[in-house]
C-alpha cells in the first residue's frame, strides 16, 4: 500500500486510516486520489474491523485538486495531468476521481471523517463519502471547483444530497465560498464540532467498536440501502436484516452482557 495514505488497525478493531501527502497539505495528485481508494478498499473483508477514523495529517484534512494538474489545464507544460490511470477493482462505483469519496460509503462499518484545516473541493467530497464528520470550530471548507471553471464530480451527487437541501448545495456549488466548521454543522455538513477533532473522532469509534460489530454493519446497511427507496422496500429491510440478528452469538452476547453488567465480548462477523 502506498505512503500516501497510512492504515493502522488498533487491537479494538478501529482503523485509524490517515492521508499522509503532508507536504501538499494532502492535495490529490492521481497518485494519492488511487492511494485513498485502494485505503478503503483494503478494508472492505476485513472483518475484525469495526470502525474507521478517516483524517489529514499535518495542517489540514485535505486542500483538494493538487494545483499543478490546474497549471497543466493552463496550457503550462510543465503542469501535471489532473487525469488519473488507475485501473478500477470494480469494487468501487465511479470513475478513479469518484471512487476516494465512495469507497468509504462502501466500507460496511462506520467511517468518521476528522477535518481540520482545510477540506477544500475533492478534499470536501472525499470527507462527504464519510458517515460521520467531526470538524474543528476553526476548518474551513468549500466546494471549490467553480474557482477553476468546473463543477463538483468526486462523487458529490451521491453523498451531499443525504445531509443538505438541494438550494444550499446549490449555493455552495455556484459561490465556491469558504465555510467554516461552525457554519458546516449550521448546515447539516459536518455532524458536529470538536476542538480536537481527530481526538473525538477516535473516541466516538471506540464507542462503535464496543457495541456489537454484527449489529453496527447492519445498521449501516440498513440506512444506506433504504434512505432513497420506498416505504415497503425499507420496511421488508428492517425486517430481514433483524432476523440476520437476533438468536446470533453477538445478540446474545449483548443481552446477557448488559444483564451481567460487564463488558460485551463479540465476535468478528463471518
Amino acid at each position: 500500500m502506498s505512503d500516501l495514505v497510512t492504515v493502522d488497525i488498533n487491537s479494538n478493531g478501529v482503523a485509524d486510516v490517515r492521508l499522509n501527502r503532508v507536504d501538499k497539505y494532502n492535495a490529490l495528485s492521481p497518485e494519492m486520489f488511487d492511494a485513498i481508494t485502494e485505503a478503503g478498499e483494503a478494508l472492505l473483508d476485513n472483518a475484525s474491523v469495526r470502525a474507521v477514523v478517516l483524517s489529514g495529517n499535518g495542517r489540514g484534512f485535505c486542500a483538494g485538486l493538487d494545483f499543478s494538474g490546474f497549471r497543466g489545464m493552463a496550457g503550462d507544460p510543465d503542469g501535471a495531468p489532473i487525469a488519473t490511470r488507475r485501473e478500477s477493482s470494480g469494487r468501487t462505483p465511479g470513475n478513479p476521481a469518484q471512487q476516494p469519496g465512495m469507497v468509504w460509503k462502501k466500507v460496511p462499518v462506520p467511517v468518521i471523517a476528522a477535518i481540520h484545516g482545510v477540506a477544500y473541493g475533492g478534499g470536501f467530497q472525499v470527507a462527504m463519502g464519510a458517515d460521520i464528520r467531526i470538524a474543528a470550530p476553526d476548518s474551513r471548507l468549500s466546494v471549490m471547483e467553480v474557482k477553476w471553471g468546473l463543477i463538483p464530480d468526486c462523487s458529490i451527487t451521491q453523498t451531499l444530497r443525504d445531509l443538505v437541501r438541494i438550494d444550499i448545495a446549490k449555493e455552495l456549488t455556484y459561490t465556491g465560498r469558504i465555510i467554516s466548521g461552525k457554519e458546516a454543522a449550521e448546515l447539516g455538513i459536518v455532524t458536529q464540532v470538536s476542538d480536537s477533532p481527530l481526538e473525538t473522532a477516535l473516541e466516538m469509534a471506540a464507542t462503535i467498536a464496543g457495541k456489537s460489530p454484527s449489529a453496527i454493519r447492519l445498521g449501516k446497511k440498513l440506512f444506506d440501502e433504504t434512505w432513497h427507496g420506498s416505504e415497503e422496500e425499507g420496511l421488508k429491510l428492517e425486517e430481514s436484516l433483524q432476523m440476520q440478528l437476533i438468536g446470533k452469538a453477538n445478540q446474545i452476547e449483548a443481552v446477557q452482557s448488559n444483564f451481567e453488567d460487564r463488558p460485551a465480548e463479540y465476535i468478528d462477523p463471518e
